[in-house]
């Protein structure tokens, strides 16, 4: 007889010597008999004597199976629904960011309708009739919506009501379409343009634009999730800026995030925002007349919040701005030229939205004469930002020791075009001063016409042989706004001489600045009708006059008369010495495939060059530096009274260095004040480049030492049509003079 097993120690044998465990919904032979016996399970147990196993067949009630499921399968879904709220309301990114359970920002409170401030117009401005449409499209990824319509007057604002849509799943989301018609106009409206410091009818309708790209990084989450205080910035960037906005519309996103795209009267603004990366980007259009480079300062301080918790970095600001549309044939009288936003100014410098500091120092400053910008760079593809603030570091590394290897560039820009850089400074200014003024034997009085930035004299006053640099410049704002912001411009501490000298340049005793037109100066006191008795002293002859002012291909009335005044470029000689030097800018380097100057935009240069050949200088020469940081290597124009002094031009680097040493003052630190000029860097500017012979040669009347004779026949005679001649530079410049006999 067999001792009558458990339940479960039977299930438990079944199941070890492989036998089937069967569930059943129908009532077999006989219910257990056992005491213990669940009341809703019946079955039948039958033994197997011989190997003492029994086999149990179970029998269940399906309703107590269904609702045994069904109870299960709710404290299931409960219990998951449970913790996917923990989990959402824990890792909200806001709160991620933020780190603060007082600041923690839920959907539910985001839900909340909150009234948005409607758009306004200017005290003063007028605002045309406008009409209104707009269509909805119910998205499940919106929250919230909101439309505001401009307010025209205080009675309008009383009405005015702003319109809300809460975005559900429901059948109660239908598109929707509405008109919204307004021809009122103020009450005060007249026929003249209102004054409030911006016409914004001017240009409103023309086909042309400009549109401003911002990105702004490390912004403030809560602030990147509040459509009410990203609508107030918007409104007071559109006020600050003098604009019309005349409706916006906001969306919230699902989970965070806000669009918002606002109607103005000159174009539109519109902004989007990630909370949880801190980021938003927005852009403006206009087509108004109103700048938009100053409202850079508005956007970063009303967008650009920094979070609360203290371990937050400072917010990082990305812009670029275009020109857009067409100006030439619609707008008037339009040249390209004279707009800066279309020359240097936009096409390298503010349409560039990938640098990592760009800093208008000065932005658009109108003096007399022109517009000045002076811009703070820092391009990815030349130096890093991170080894920028490393060298602000005091750590000992190369960086912190040789910070002025990684500052940002500084560039100089007048009337758009790039005139100075940091970078470029010292080849730019460099190879246009101490080339001329060391081949001269004794430069004792030099003149500079232009040079507002200071840094022409500053090269000059580093010459022992120097009595007296008269620097006449007409925009004294250009010479003011230079000392301001571009110091080491005009810095001469560093130059250890006498006890006249100075830190600033321009108070040397040797240097006299003049606020004056140069046209004026040189034609009444060295001009043909300028007589020997209106000479003083001071404004004796020069030894060398360098021309450091406008391009010659600028499309600028002073430009041109620059460069092709003869009564002027007749002054210019008249004021040399016997042995006197000329040195002029003049603007970029001919290419390979270049024809002549005279059919091209540098049709001035052609012109000056034939002028000082028809008034007497004995030999002229072209240069070229290509490390001044512009597009193209920048020339020079080198003119030479005499014979005699043009041979010193040619002298080997050992020469030039001697010379160097015994002409430049010393320092107080012991090193040289030239940082690019020497003995070899005067080398590469004796000879010419292929360029120039070529595009010479390209003349309409074709000079007649440009036959292949001539020019690849290995002559040892040459004779050169004009003081400049490339030909003859570069294959017969070691020829004596004897052979330089003029047809």
């Amino acid at each position: 007889m067999c001792r009558r097993p458990s339940i479960f120690q039977r299930l438990s044998n079944r199941i070890r010597h492989g036998t089937a465990v069967f569930f059943s919904p129908v009532k077999v032979e006989e219910d257990f008999n056992h005491s213990n016996s669940a009341p809703f399970v019946s079955g039948t147990i039958n033994r197997n004597h011989e190997d003492q196993r029994c086999s149990l067949y179970i029998n269940i009630n399906p309703i107590i199976l269904f609702g045994s499921f069904l109870c299960f399968g709710s404290i299931a879904f409960c219990s998951g629904l449970i913790a996917r709220i923990f989990m959402i309301s824990n890792s909200n990114p806001v709160n991620q960011l933020n780190g603060s359970s007082a600041q923690t920002l839920s959907v539910v409170q985001d839900l909340i309708v909150t009234q948005l401030p409607p758009p306004t117009i200017m005290p003063g401005k007028e605002v045309p009739p406008t009409t209104y449409t707009f269509k909805h499209f119910p998205v499940e990824g919106s929250r919230t919506s909101h439309d505001l319509h401009l307010v025209r007057s205080s009675a309008d604002l009383d009405e005015q009501h702003e319109r809300v849509d809460v975005y559900t799943t429901t059948e109660e989301d239908v598109d929707e379409d509405s008109e919204d018609s307004s021809d009122d106009s103020s009450d005060d409206s007249s026929d003249e343009d209102q004054d409030n410091g911006d016409d914004v009818t001017e240009g409103v309708h023309l086909p042309a634009g400009q549109h401003l790209l911002v990105d702004i990084k490390n912004v403030d989450p809560i602030f990147l999730n509040s459509e009410k205080r990203l609508a107030e910035a918007m409104i007071q960037l559109v006020e600050q800026s003098k604009l019309t906005l005349l409706s916006y519309h906001c969306h919230g996103l699902i989970p965070v995030g806000v669009s918002c795209a606002g109607v103005l009267l000159e174009s539109h603004v519109a902004f989007h925002t990630w909370p949880t990366e801190g980021v938003i980007s927005l852009d403006l259009f206009t087509c108004g007349s109103g700048k938009l480079i100053p409202t850079l300062p508005s956007i970063q301080q009303l967008f650009g919040v920094k979070a609360a918790h203290e371990e937050a970095d400072d917010p990082t600001m990305l812009w670029s701005h275009k020109l857009r549309g067409f100006r030439q044939g619609f707008v008037p009288g339009y040249n390209f030229d004279l707009n800066p936003l279309d020359s240097d100014l936009g096409a390298e410098i503010l349409s560039s939205h990938d640098v990592d500091i760009k800093n208008p120092i000065v932005s658009a400053a109108e003096t007399d004469y022109q517009t000045v910008d002076i811009y703070e760079i820092l391009d990815p593809a030349y130096r890093r930002l991170s080894d920028y603030y490393k060298s602000l570091e005091d750590d000992g590394s190369y960086e912190s020791l040789h910070p002025e290897f990684y500052a940002p560039d500084l560039l100089l820009l007048l009337d758009g075009r790039i005139q100075s850089t940091r970078y470029g400074d010292a080849p730019y200014h460099e190879s246009i001063v101490h080339p001329a003024m060391i081949t001269h034997p004794n430069p004792k009085r030099v003149a500079v016409i232009g040079g507002g930035e200071g840094a022409t004299v500053r090269e000059i006053l580093k010459h022992s042989t120097l009595e007296k640099v008269v620097m006449i410049e007409i925009d004294e704002g250009v010479v003011n706004l230079s000392t301001k912001y571009l110091p080491d411009w005009q810095d001469c501490s560093s130059i250890a001489h006498h006890e006249g000298c100075d830190e600033w340049c321009f108070n040397d005793e040797r240097a006299d600045l003049r606020i004056e037109d140069a046209l004026a100066y040189f034609n009444d006191n060295f001009g043909s009708s300028s007589s020997s008795e209106s000479f003083s002293k001071q404004d004796a002859q020069f030894d060398v006059v360098i021309m450091d002012c406008l391009d010659p291909n600028d499309d600028h009335p002073f430009a041109k008369v620059l460069y092709t005044d003869d009564g002027y470029i007749n002054s210019l000689y008249g004021a040399l010495t016997d042995d006197g030097i000329l040195v002029v800018q003049v603007g970029e380097a001919s290419d390979i495939d270049d024809h002549a100057d005279e059919n091209s935009s540098f049709e001035n240069r052609s012109t000056m060059i034939k002028m000082l050949d028809a008034i007497g200088f004995k030999s002229i020469h072209i240069y070229e530096e290509s490390h001044c940081e512009f597009d193209a290597p920048w020339t020079t124009l080198i003119a030479f009274k005499d014979v005699e002094t043009r041979k010193r031009w040619y002298r080997n680097p050992a020469q030039v260095e001697l010379d160097l040493s015994r002409r430049i003052l010393p320092t107080k630190n012991g090193k040289s004040s030239l940082r690019y000029f020497d003995g070899a860097t005067m080398r590469s500017y004796q000879l010419p480049q292929r360029p120039f012979e070529e595009t010479y040669c390209r003349q309409q009347d074709k000079p007649k030492e440009c036959s292949d004779e001539v020019r690849f026949g290995h002559r040892k005679e040459i004779n050169v049509s004009s003081a400049y001649n490339p030909v003859f530079e570069r294959h017969f410049s070691d020829a004596e003079p004897k052979r330089m006999s003029l047809l």
